[in-house]
């Protein structure tokens, strides 16, 4: 299904990340604020009163080919939309809300906020010019109630399993309010809590487990490097592990955020910084979100290997429902190939996201159990 001007717009009516949370809301409490998932996909998934869903930040479902992969690509139940722009920011909002991007918000990797000057890095609640903290009560950024508040509103306990480092940060405090939260020193130690809060006989329970390992080392090192087979290997244990000491009446999904593809040096297009002037920048290497005069912007894509598409153009990828944000002008999409990178966005990433092609949108569900 496509938007105006012919863009792939994720289907939010039974196809994403947020039909997928609709379905797991839907079998836990009988009501759901978003479509639940296509009939196809939601018969994969077996009924229990406990469900544990892995994300694994940055899988993309072609990835599963890598031989890495093969006991995830095992349990491979169908294919998923990732919300646009396909970034982790985005995705980890719409799985904690239940709800697309137009209707929780956060819009991107880096977003506005009404009075903080500038763009600001959403994931590290840093000014990304400056690297400087930014002050701000996430707690209050996603809409109420969230996922986790309508589950434990009717009765259903919600726990999520993450790497220590996350522990009270300003995302996590967004992103899991209302949600106990448990940090762990490594994959071992996430498998074993989650076997903990599996053992609780006749109480409904949602587990949301978060593993990053495979969207750093593909960022970091790309995905031919023999580090991100470790973290992939690293990813595939933790399921089979988790798979494996299920107990009757729990089931296992897995998913993720987004997909990755891997640049060279050579096409990844630096801007230089006198073309940014005067004009706000922020979102993605991938989806370059721009606000500011028209004339400005005119120049500035003069130099992109980008196409320019306007605030109505992007409005459907963001999902149905009111508008909450602070909404670009429009966005230059990279070319097929190409990431194009202001001054304050990294430009050591050998892998990027943030697009609109099948191995940025499209991610797995995994299912076992039952």
């Amino acid at each position: 299904m496509d938007a105006g001007g012919g863009l792939a717009r994720p289907d939010y009516e039974g196809g994403s990340l947020v039909n997928l949370m609709a379905e797991l809301e839907w079998r836990l409490t009988g009501t759901a604020v978003a479509p639940r998932l296509h009939a196809p996909l939601a018969s994969a998934l077996p009924e229990a009163s406990v469900y544990v869903l892995l994300v694994v930040d940055g899988l993309g479902a072609g990835q599963l080919d890598h031989p890495g992969a093969s006991g995830m690509r095992a349990a491979l139940a169908g294919t998923l939309d990732a919300p646009f722009p396909t970034t982790t920011t985005v995705g980890l909002c719409s799985l904690v809300t239940g709800h697309p991007p137009a209707r929780h918000g956060v819009l991107g990797y880096m977003i506005l906020l009404p009075d903080i000057p500038g763009p600001v890095n959403a994931l590290r609640w840093v000014n990304p010019s400056t690297g400087r903290a930014v002050f701000y009560d996430t707690g209050s950024l996603l809409p109420t109630p969230n996922l986790w508040e309508r589950l434990r509103g009717a009765g259903v306990e919600c726990f999520t399993v993450q790497p220590a480092e996350f522990t009270n940060t300003p995302l996590s405090r967004a992103l899991y309010r209302g949600c106990e939260f448990a940090g762990v020193r490594d994959s071992g130690a996430m498998a074993a809590a989650v076997r903990r809060l599996c053992s609780a006989p006749g109480r409904k329970r949602l587990i949301m487990v978060y593993e990053n390992g495979v969207d750093v080392a593909a960022h970091m090192f790309g995905q031919r490097d023999r580090r991100y087979e470790g973290a992939l290997r690293t990813a595939d244990r933790l399921w089979e592990r988790l798979a494996a000491e299920l107990p009757p009446g729990a089931v296992l999904a897995a998913t993720a955020d987004h997909g990755h593809i891997d640049y060279p040096t050579e096409r990844r297009h630096l801007i230089h910084r006198s073309l940014t002037e005067g004009l706000q920048v922020f979102g993605d290497t991938r989806a370059l979100y721009v606000q500011g005069p028209s004339e400005l912007i005119l120049e500035l894509g003069a130099d992109l290997p980008a196409s320019w598409h306007p605030v109505r153009e992007l409005a459907p990828l963001w999902g149905p429902g009111e508008a909450r944000g602070v909404r670009p002008d429009g966005a230059f999409l990279a070319d097929p190939g190409w990431v194009i990178v202001p001054r304050h966005m990294n430009k050591k990433m050998i892998g990027a996201h943030g697009g609109l092609s099948p191995a940025e949108r499209q991610v797995p569900l995994l299912i076992a159990g039952n």
